[in-house]
């Protein structure tokens, strides 16, 4: 069997072993203790050991800029999607899917397979161009769920000074940004993970390691998807992986982009999964709300959670894909193609809505018809 394949199994596996587990974890505190674990020491230790990884290669500088430009894309344009699905604005769960479904997660869902199928020095410009969605996910979308909290609870009248200082506030206290900070110094210094002493940079790499097994026994534990959620999940995921493939077709016309594994690459890197990292923020946002004593919710938890649990299989299949079949799938036509399809698999449930309610609309009307004539007669 394929490793890579199997290192997709693995991951399944750890989302399935917290799905059985659901039954010892009878307190919801027990699992925000976890989440607690994560967002307080294996993110913060991963961001870091990450960020002292870097090494900036002046000829991949624009390969951050592309992912940065393909992040916000998505941002802009499911705005006008999601109403589509059923998803109404000014809504938690549509803040939630907007937050969520442009960002990407590459190191979990996207680098072994780029590593297994293209090669070291793909997997040294994936993980350039993750730059770019690094500083979208941690910086751009933290912004932006901070914002939307402080406009929601009724901020958004303090002067633009006071609601700036609300968020550094807020940004100060959260540990990821304090190791974020802290890399970015070190860095600026010319320092890395060798230059720390040893038991500083052992924690920080024990910390790291059970960073992906906790993020998926969390999603196993934490999810809850129905099944009217369940169909609009795969809408919208269905659709953002149309959208990426659109995009990255447009983009290879454009470039005029020859090479086979470039091609593949960019597409492998755009089909990543949705990051956890924007959960970080709507996680933090919730945890202000509940010591706030606020009723309104900014973001729906379990909804985020539903969004990660099925982006993670359904992106790990359609990368698989996408580098089995490489000839193929690297012809423009055939990008638009796939680009096509999976855009109507992403819309059908809505137009099966659709036509259910207009079928159900006529039916009102011809009995509203055929009622006089029965009364005449």
């Amino acid at each position: 069997m394929d490793i890579s394949f199997q290192k997709t199994i693995v991951f399944l596996f750890f989302i399935f072993i917290g799905f059985l587990l659901k039954n010892k974890f009878k307190s919801k505190d027990e699992v925000t203790g976890i989440k607690k674990i994560i967002l307080n020491l294996a993110l913060p230790a991963t961001i870091f050991i990450a960020l002292l990884g870097v090494h900036i290669k002046l000829n991949l500088l624009l390969l951050p800029l592309l992912a940065l430009g393909l992040n916000l894309l998505l941002f802009l344009i499911f705005p006008l999607v999601l109403p589509v699905l059923g998803i109404k604005k000014r809504t938690p769960e549509f803040r939630t899917a907007r937050l969520l479904i442009p960002s990407l997660a590459p190191g979990l869902s996207c680098f072994p397979f780029v590593l297994e199928f293209l090669g070291e020095d793909y997997l040294a410009k994936a993980a350039m161009a993750d730059l770019g969605n690094k500083v979208f996910v941690l910086v751009i979308l933290y912004l932006v769920a901070m914002n939307w909290y402080l406009s929601l609870h009724g901020k958004k009248q303090k002067s633009k000074g006071s609601k700036v200082g609300a968020m550094l506030k807020v940004m100060v206290a959260e540990p990821v940004n304090i190791f974020i900070a802290m890399a970015l110094i070190l860095l600026g210094f010319g320092l890395n993970m060798e230059s720390l002493p040893f038991f500083i940079s052992e924690t920080l790499q024990k910390l790291s390691m059970i960073m992906t097994p906790l993020v998926l026994l969390f999603i196993g534990l934490s999810v809850k998807i129905k099944r009217k959620q369940f169909v609009q999940i795969f809408s919208l995921l269905s659709l953002r992986a149309g959208l990426v493939f659109l995009i990255c077709g447009i983009a290879v016309i454009i470039t005029g982009l020859k090479v086979q594994n470039d091609i593949l690459l960019l597409l492998a890197f755009g089909l990543s999964a949705c990051s956890f990292w924007p959960y970080a923020h709507i996680a933090a946002v919730d945890t202000l709300e509940m010591t706030g004593k606020v009723k309104k919710k900014t973001f729906q938890n379990d909804y985020a959670i539903s969004i990660l649990a099925l982006s993670f299989p359904l992106s790990t299949l359609l990368i698989l894909a996408v580098l089995n079949t490489g000839p193929f799938i690297t012809v423009t036509p055939n990008i638009f193609l796939v680009s096509a399809v999976l855009g109507v698999l992403g819309f059908l449930p809505s137009l099966y809505s659709w036509s259910k309610k207009m079928m159900k609309r006529q039916k009102l009307l011809n009995a509203e018809i055929e009622s006089p004539r029965a009364g005449h007669i």
